[in-house]
């Protein structure tokens, strides 16, 4: 595939007002492969939490696009990440998704390796008749290239070639420390595993995370739920929002450089809010502006693998692509460390009744992606038409001033009434996309 004819996929003409995205990114096994090659094998990937790996020798088994990922504590308390794979026939070494343990033993031939990656065992070395050629060789795990922390959240890089964190992150930076800095001893994840699957492309959750155009189509059951609840029947220990109040609010979206973007809405009913009982403490340790921005429901989107969304319950997602029309989804209910018990409830119930695998809300989203990849798969060379909302008043830079406010500035942004519904966040996505796409291609034929 050429650089012109994945710049095909994407048709970016701002100054004409057209912004579409052709159906075959999301169905095209090719353009799956190159994206592993050069999307998440070229920029950083989130890979978990530093409150997930909290002692030395904790571990936790992830993923970079297709290539499986360990991340551990060494014995020194040290955070390194390993390319999951042994050396010796290439099986993968841990096989739970977390623990802790000094020692990694592959299942297959029993080689071993300490929590630093390095090797310090190999099974009957000494009867093995290794020729000096192999003495000289490694047989530790490959490290992954680049490993950096940003407010207790774990990045890796397959490249060397990838700018600092800090920077990777840039102007999103003060929007993630809205959710990472709600506890005074930093943030958790609450024990327990939603884990699914869904066949469709990994994007679609990209979209769909800053996606509000569909909430009150795609979710219409769990709006007349709520109304029910209203009227006193049902579940009111999830202390869900009268989303009838929300959708009264103004909302706003932006975007920034490296692909990522964000939404917020002001808040009705901040009482509901898990963060409420304790903002007097927050306002005293972070100022009355944050207090007020962890108030608004907020969501954001880290290019290219993870999402942080604050709407009802604060919550993390992943999403690994398996193929082209396969994805794993991980979700979290995100707490402050040492959040009083009756505070952690409200949160849960908040997070199962709407975000959890089983809860109101996933499932209609999931149904829907898979419907999705069916359309773009029957008709892949035309162009969704599903990224033009609100482009005709799309402003560079930041729309409020009450952006600037939070240190966030973004490459460009907009706000208006909820009903607006803007899609124009998620053109940051594809640009990165194809940005990262054309360049690996480029390389590629530099090389050849």
């Amino acid at each position: 595939m050429s650089i012109s004819s994945v710049g095909e996929h994407i048709d970016d003409r701002p100054e004409e007002g057209i912004f579409r995205v052709r159906r075959d990114v999301f169905s095209d096994p090719e353009l799956f492969e190159l994206e592993m090659k050069h999307v998440f094998g070229k920029t950083w990937v989130f890979l978990g939490l530093e409150s997930q790996i909290r002692k030395p020798n904790d571990f936790l088994s992830t993923w970079i696009g297709t290539t499986p990922v360990l991340v551990m504590r060494d014995a020194k308390s040290r955070i390194g990440a390993f390319v999951n794979v042994c050396p010796h026939k290439g099986a993968v070494v841990a096989q739970s998704e977390s623990g802790s343990t000094k020692y990694h033993v592959c299942p297959y031939h029993g080689w071993a390796f300490d929590c630093a990656g390095k090797n310090i065992n190999i099974k009957d070395e000494s009867s093995g008749a290794y020729p000096s050629a192999f003495q000289q060789e490694s047989h530790d795990l490959k490290p992954v290239a680049r490993v950096g922390v940003f407010e207790g959240l774990v990045f890796g890089s397959l490249s060397e070639d990838v700018p600092s964190l800090d920077d990777f992150l840039g102007d999103l930076r003060p929007y993630i420390e809205l959710a990472m800095q709600q506890g005074a001893q930093g943030m958790e994840v609450i024990p327990g595993r939603a884990a699914y699957t869904f066949r469709g492309n990994w994007k679609l959750q990209m979209d769909n995370g800053l996606d509000a155009y569909h909430l009150t189509s795609t979710h219409s059951s769990f709006m007349d739920v709520l109304a029910k609840r209203r009227s006193g029947d049902g579940y009111s220990a999830a202390r869900q929002f009268d989303w009838d109040k929300r959708l009264s609010q103004e909302m706003g979206v932006m975007a920034f450089k490296h692909g990522h973007a964000a939404n917020w809405m002001n808040q009705a009913e901040v009482e509901k809010r898990p963060i409420f009982p304790v903002i007097d403490e927050v306002r005293a340790r972070l100022g009355n502006t944050k207090a007020d921005w962890m108030l608004k429901g907020r969501s954001l989107t880290v290019f290219p693998n993870m999402q942080i969304a604050d709407q009802t319950s604060l919550n993390l997602r992943t999403f690994r692509p398996i193929s082209v029309n396969l994805t794993e989804m991980r979700v979290y209910c995100l707490a402050p460390i040492g959040e009083a018990p009756n505070r952690r409830e409200w949160r849960l119930r908040q997070f199962e009744d709407f975000f959890n695998a089983c809860g109101l809300a996933t499932p209609d989203d999931t149904v829907t992606y898979e419907m999705v990849q069916r359309g773009c798969s029957a008709d892949n060379k035309t162009y969704l038409q599903g990224y033009y909302r609100g482009l005709g008043t799309l402003q560079p830079g930041a729309s409020s001033d009450s952006l600037g406010e939070v240190g966030v500035f973004p490459a460009y942004s907009q706000h208006g009434a909820f009903d607006c519904s803007f899609e124009t966040a998620l053109h940051a996505h594809y640009r990165e996309w194809r940005r990262l796409m054309e360049q690996g291609l480029g390389m590629d034929g530099a090389a050849k």
